[in-house]
């Protein structure tokens, strides 16, 4: 049997993979979002409304937050799609304060068996209590944890089998020749923009019900930065690259205590040392090739 400790880590690590992997879509398209705690936020915070104020089943709440963070992942991207670069990145980080400054002032709050319950702007939404209502153990909920997240690794499968992925790439790795080809660029980047924000919304869902409280103050800055920073570091080849990076920083710099008081700065220096040594991350598309080659034999 696992300790509470160590479910915990485990739990942390699937709950961020949902951010790393939604960063990660992005980027294979080309574009740096700062901004995807945004829709992690929104997803934390639909889902709890539906499960805790509206009484909703856990997986219709959840379907509630991942439909939500998906639509409105596409709506930011249609009118962005003429940006890239650094201006998309602005444009990210800018929207996500902006969620983040509604969430201050957000409250909606309803009587749930004599008590209000809510979000209640920058004081936070308590009692999202549907797994301790539910007497869902915490090792319970990690396979939860594991079960959405097998589910999205499952569609990116999909993906790539199909011509889903190698349109993402095409359009990340030349947009112009993409076009040249009769591929939409803009589409193809709303689609992915969509697929992100439907991805964080479903970790934010299920962050929310793991704490049972959230506030804005949670869905600063730095969530986006580490998200993007998790897919630079274990790779763009692979959406286990992402993991990757979710595993070096949570589960091995957490789980070392002499990097407790600098873990930032060892971070830091991790994501400049693989960006100067390996550009594309540690899993990118030649070692994926070897790796698959490998295996096959």
């Amino acid at each position: 049997m696992m300790d509470a400790f160590t479910i915990s880590v485990l739990s942390n690590i699937g709950l961020f993979s949902f951010l790393a992997i939604s960063a990660w879509v992005l980027l294979i398209c080309g574009e740096i979002s700062f901004g995807q705690q945004a829709y992690f936020a929104i997803g934390a915070y639909a889902g709890g409304i539906a499960t805790a104020v509206w009484q909703w089943p856990f997986a219709l709440g959840v379907g509630f937050g991942v439909v939500l963070g998906a639509v409105i992942g596409g709506l930011v991207a249609w009118p962005t799609t003429r940006l890239s670069g650094m201006h998309y990145a602005i444009a990210t980080l800018a929207f996500a304060e902006f969620v983040r400054s509604c969430l201050n002032v957000f409250s909606y709050q309803r009587e749930v068996d004599g008590y209000l319950t809510g979000p209640d702007g920058a004081n936070g939404f308590r009692d999202i209590r549907w797994a301790y209502e539910a007497g869902v153990e915490p090792l319970g909920y990690l396979g939860i944890i594991a079960a959405g997240l097998a589910a999205v690794i499952g569609l990116i499968a999909c993906m790539a089998r199909g011509r889903g992925m190698a349109q993402l790439r095409i359009v990340g790795e030349d947009p112009i020749l993409a076009g040249m080809q009769g591929l939409n660029v803009n589409r193809i980047r709303i689609a992915a923009a969509t697929l992100a924000g439907g991805i964080a919304a479903l970790g934010g869902a299920l962050y929310a019900h793991l704490a049972t409280y959230v506030e804005p103050a949670q869905f600063g800055v730095m969530i986006g930065v580490h998200s993007l920073a998790y897919g630079l570091i274990g790779g763009l080849g692979t959406v286990f690259g992402p993991i990757l990076g979710v595993l070096v920083d949570i589960g091995l710099l957490e789980s070392l205590r002499v990097f407790s008081s600098y873990r930032m700065i060892v971070f830091g220096g991790l994501v400049a040392l693989v960006l100067i040594l390996r550009p594309r991350g540690i899993l990118d598309e030649k070692t994926v090739r070897r790796i698959q080659a490998w295996l096959r034999r």
